[in-house]
């Protein structure tokens, strides 16, 4: 299993782009899936540290994603930042019960995701 620094899950073909290029540009290894099925095979082939995963995408919606990554992986599991349009503070409950790490939502500054993902990386490495 080969490891990688960030996988981003969406169905929105423009969100994928976005961030790809955004981690890209700062020097991330990305890999990215269009639902939650094919997350989920892609985590167990290359161990993302952190996933951007949107909520409503087909096959496999981003809470049960959410929660099968945090509970098959235990204390290994990958951080998750959950980004949809969803912007209620019970979408944020949902989404902290459920396991993610972070919540932000759409539009997103990409200033504030390459930050987000910076602490998250930072806090690994103590």
């Amino acid at each position: 299993m080969r490891e990688t620094d960030i996988l981003v899950v969406d169905d929105e073909p423009h969100i994928v782009r976005a961030l790809s290029f955004i981690f890209s540009k700062a020097g991330y290894d990305i890999e990215t899936a269009r639902n939650g099925e094919e997350a989920e095979a892609k985590c167990r082939e290359i161990a993302p540290k952190v996933v951007f995963l949107d909520l409503i995408m087909p096959k496999m919606d981003g809470f049960h994603l959410c929660r099968q990554l945090k509970s098959a992986n235990g204390s290994r599991s990958p951080h998750i930042i959950i980004l949809t349009c969803m912007g209620q503070e019970i979408d944020r409950e949902n989404c902290m019960k459920a396991g993610a790490d972070e919540f932000m939502t759409k539009p997103f500054s990409p200033r504030e995701v390459l930050e987000r993902v910076h602490q998250l990386l930072a806090s690994d490495r103590g």
